[in-house]
């Protein structure tokens, strides 16, 4: 890694985290016993405002890697619904954004970004697969809010293990 590069991630990393703030571990337990409501975070509003999580995947038939029209159209369904997990995943857990931004003589030279999602997705319910177009699927999935605090809690509890 290029020290330029080390440095920009440094910042970012900085940045990112100097937003943060702690959650505490035992967010099921304080639901259950109806005690004072979950402190404010970024992510407690989207997990309290809908019943479910709904995520839409889409893939085009005509580009995936078969001869055969029949494989074609299955791994078309398929790859859409990993898109549509990479939604539920990002709906979950978030998305780590690195972006990087080149400016010389006040003049941006190049601005990259790249996106990670990285998470578990476990009781999502098919909602349906569907052929849009002539050579679309689109794949919708659902996932009730208590998987969602369920999967929050094990991330949590995953991140406080590995701190340790």
């Amino acid at each position: 890694m290029t020290p330029r590069l080390s440095l920009a991630a440094t910042l970012l990393t900085t940045w990112v985290l100097a937003g943060c703030q702690a959650l505490p571990l035992n967010l099921m337990a304080q639901e259950k016993a109806a005690a004072p409501a979950v402190p404010a975070s970024m992510i407690t509003p989207m997990v309290e405002k809908r019943e479910t999580l709904v995520a839409t995947g889409y893939a085009v038939i005509s580009v995936q890697n078969h001869k055969n029209p029949a494989q074609q159209r299955l791994l078309a369904i398929r790859a859409s619904k990993l898109d549509a997990y990479r939604s539920l995943t990002e709906q979950v857990y978030g998305q780590q954004l690195d972006a990087t931004t080149t400016v010389a003589d006040m003049t941006i030279m190049s601005d990259t970004f790249r996106a990670k999602v990285e998470g578990v997705i476990y009781g999502a319910t098919m909602v349906s697969i569907t052929p849009v177009g002539d050579d679309t699927y689109e794949t919708t999935m659902s996932l009730d809010q208590q998987v969602v605090r369920d999967l929050r809690a094990l991330y949590l509890g995953q991140l406080t293990a590995r701190r340790r």
